[in-house]
Protein backbone atom coordinates (compact mmCIF):
# COMPACT_ATOMS: atom_id res chain seq x y z
CA UNK A 1 0.00 0.00 0.00
CA UNK A 2 1.24 3.58 -0.50
CA UNK A 3 1.00 6.28 1.84
CA UNK A 4 -1.57 7.80 -0.59
CA UNK A 5 -3.93 4.65 -0.35
CA UNK A 6 -3.56 5.01 3.53
CA UNK A 7 -4.17 8.53 3.51
CA UNK A 8 -7.37 8.45 0.84
CA UNK A 9 -8.91 5.33 2.83
CA UNK A 10 -8.57 7.32 6.96
CA UNK A 11 -9.86 10.75 5.18
CA UNK A 12 -13.23 8.91 3.39
CA UNK A 13 -13.63 6.76 6.26
CA UNK A 14 -13.32 9.52 8.83
CA UNK A 15 -15.30 12.00 6.43
CA UNK A 16 -12.44 15.07 7.12
CA UNK A 17 -13.00 17.49 4.58
CA UNK A 18 -9.86 19.50 3.17
CA UNK A 19 -9.79 21.85 6.29
CA UNK A 20 -10.12 19.54 8.81
CA UNK A 21 -6.81 17.33 6.69
CA UNK A 22 -4.63 20.18 7.18
CA UNK A 23 -5.68 21.41 10.69
CA UNK A 24 -4.79 17.72 11.34
CA UNK A 25 -1.78 18.50 9.69
CA UNK A 26 -0.85 21.69 11.78
CA UNK A 27 -1.09 19.76 14.71
CA UNK A 28 2.06 17.85 14.06
CA UNK A 29 3.62 20.86 12.89
CA UNK A 30 3.09 20.58 9.32
CA UNK A 31 1.77 23.30 7.44
CA UNK A 32 0.24 21.54 4.05
CA UNK A 33 -1.90 23.38 1.28
CA UNK A 34 -5.47 22.08 0.00
CA UNK A 35 -3.57 21.91 -3.34
CA UNK A 36 -1.08 19.56 -1.39
CA UNK A 37 -3.38 17.58 0.40
CA UNK A 38 -6.04 17.72 -3.12
CA UNK A 39 -3.07 16.23 -4.95
CA UNK A 40 -2.11 13.54 -2.06
CA UNK A 41 -5.63 12.07 -2.46
CA UNK A 42 -5.51 12.08 -6.08
CA UNK A 43 -5.48 8.72 -8.06
CA UNK A 44 -2.02 7.74 -9.61
CA UNK A 45 -3.60 7.93 -12.91
CA UNK A 46 -4.45 11.55 -12.46
CA UNK A 47 -1.66 13.93 -13.68
CA UNK A 48 -1.96 16.25 -11.04
CA UNK A 49 -1.31 13.11 -8.47
CA UNK A 50 1.62 13.75 -6.04
CA UNK A 51 3.38 10.78 -3.88
CA UNK A 52 3.49 11.65 -0.36
CA UNK A 53 6.61 10.81 1.83
CA UNK A 54 6.62 8.84 5.01
CA UNK A 55 7.46 11.81 6.82
CA UNK A 56 4.23 13.48 5.90
CA UNK A 57 2.04 10.54 6.38
CA UNK A 58 3.84 10.40 9.40
CA UNK A 59 3.04 14.20 10.92
CA UNK A 60 -0.87 12.95 9.91
CA UNK A 61 -1.20 10.37 12.08
CA UNK A 62 0.58 12.05 14.98
CA UNK A 63 -1.61 14.70 14.17
CA UNK A 64 -4.77 12.27 14.54
CA UNK A 65 -3.43 11.28 17.45
CA UNK A 66 -2.97 14.56 18.64
CA UNK A 67 -6.37 15.54 17.74
CA UNK A 68 -7.97 12.53 19.27
CA UNK A 69 -6.21 12.39 22.77
CA UNK A 70 -3.67 15.43 23.05
CA UNK A 71 0.11 15.76 23.27
CA UNK A 72 1.69 13.82 25.58
CA UNK A 73 3.69 15.29 27.67
CA UNK A 74 2.98 18.92 25.88
CA UNK A 75 5.06 17.52 23.03
CA UNK A 76 5.09 17.16 19.58
CA UNK A 77 6.13 13.23 18.22
CA UNK A 78 9.06 13.47 16.05
CA UNK A 79 7.83 11.77 12.56
CA UNK A 80 9.51 8.97 11.05
CA UNK A 81 11.39 9.52 7.86
CA UNK A 82 9.47 6.35 6.52
CA UNK A 83 6.54 4.61 7.29
CA UNK A 84 6.30 0.91 7.33
CA UNK A 85 2.42 -0.86 7.69
CA UNK A 86 3.35 -2.12 11.07
CA UNK A 87 4.09 2.08 12.22
CA UNK A 88 0.78 2.60 10.63
CA UNK A 89 -1.19 0.22 12.11
CA UNK A 90 0.55 0.90 15.93
CA UNK A 91 -0.32 5.21 14.89
CA UNK A 92 -3.96 4.30 14.15
CA UNK A 93 -4.14 1.59 17.35
CA UNK A 94 -3.32 4.68 19.50
CA UNK A 95 -5.03 7.35 17.74
CA UNK A 96 -8.60 5.61 18.23
CA UNK A 97 -7.29 4.21 21.85
CA UNK A 98 -8.22 0.56 20.70
CA UNK A 99 -6.65 -2.17 22.71
CA UNK A 100 -5.76 -5.46 21.03
CA UNK A 101 -9.52 -6.92 21.27
CA UNK A 102 -10.34 -3.81 19.24
CA UNK A 103 -7.97 -4.16 16.62
CA UNK A 104 -9.10 -7.76 16.28
CA UNK A 105 -12.80 -7.05 16.24
CA UNK A 106 -12.07 -4.28 13.43
CA UNK A 107 -10.06 -6.92 11.33
CA UNK A 108 -12.59 -9.45 12.12
CA UNK A 109 -15.49 -7.04 10.62
CA UNK A 110 -13.53 -7.49 7.19
CA UNK A 111 -13.11 -11.31 7.60
CA UNK A 112 -9.89 -11.29 8.28
CA UNK A 113 -8.85 -13.55 11.65
CA UNK A 114 -6.00 -12.99 13.87
CA UNK A 115 -5.12 -15.30 17.17
CA UNK A 116 -3.61 -12.52 20.23
CA UNK A 117 0.00 -14.06 19.39
CA UNK A 118 0.03 -13.15 15.95
CA UNK A 119 -1.52 -9.79 16.48
CA UNK A 120 0.95 -8.71 19.61
CA UNK A 121 3.53 -9.87 16.93
CA UNK A 122 2.61 -6.69 14.78
CA UNK A 123 2.99 -4.44 17.42
CA UNK A 124 6.73 -5.73 18.17
CA UNK A 125 9.87 -3.68 17.54
CA UNK A 126 11.26 -4.67 14.63
CA UNK A 127 14.63 -6.30 16.01
CA UNK A 128 12.33 -8.39 18.13
CA UNK A 129 12.29 -12.43 17.85
CA UNK A 130 8.95 -12.79 17.30
CA UNK A 131 8.14 -9.39 14.93
CA UNK A 132 6.12 -10.01 12.08
CA UNK A 133 6.18 -7.64 9.51
CA UNK A 134 2.39 -6.52 8.85
CA UNK A 135 1.45 -7.21 5.03
CA UNK A 136 -0.77 -4.90 2.69
CA UNK A 137 -3.48 -7.26 3.05
CA UNK A 138 -3.54 -6.93 6.97
CA UNK A 139 -3.40 -3.56 6.48
CA UNK A 140 -6.24 -3.10 3.96
CA UNK A 141 -8.35 -5.24 5.63
CA UNK A 142 -7.81 -2.95 9.19
CA UNK A 143 -8.79 0.09 7.10
CA UNK A 144 -12.12 -1.79 5.24
CA UNK A 145 -12.79 -2.88 9.22
CA UNK A 146 -12.68 1.10 10.16
CA UNK A 147 -14.75 1.92 7.47
CA UNK A 148 -17.39 -0.69 8.10
CA UNK A 149 -17.55 0.40 12.14
CA UNK A 150 -17.12 4.75 11.14
CA UNK A 151 -18.82 4.30 7.78
CA UNK A 152 -21.32 2.11 7.91
CA UNK A 153 -23.69 3.52 5.48
CA UNK A 154 -20.87 3.06 2.63
CA UNK A 155 -21.04 0.06 0.55
CA UNK A 156 -17.24 -0.07 -1.17
CA UNK A 157 -14.04 1.06 0.25
CA UNK A 158 -12.70 3.84 -0.88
Amino acid sequence: MTNNDSLRSLRYTFDFNDSTMIKIFSLANLEVTREQVSQWLKKEEDPNYVSMNGSELACFLNGLIIKNRGKKDDKIPVPEKWMTNNIILTKLKIALNFKSEDVKAILASANFEMSDHELSALFRKADHKHFRKCQDQLLRAFLKGLQLKFRPESESAE
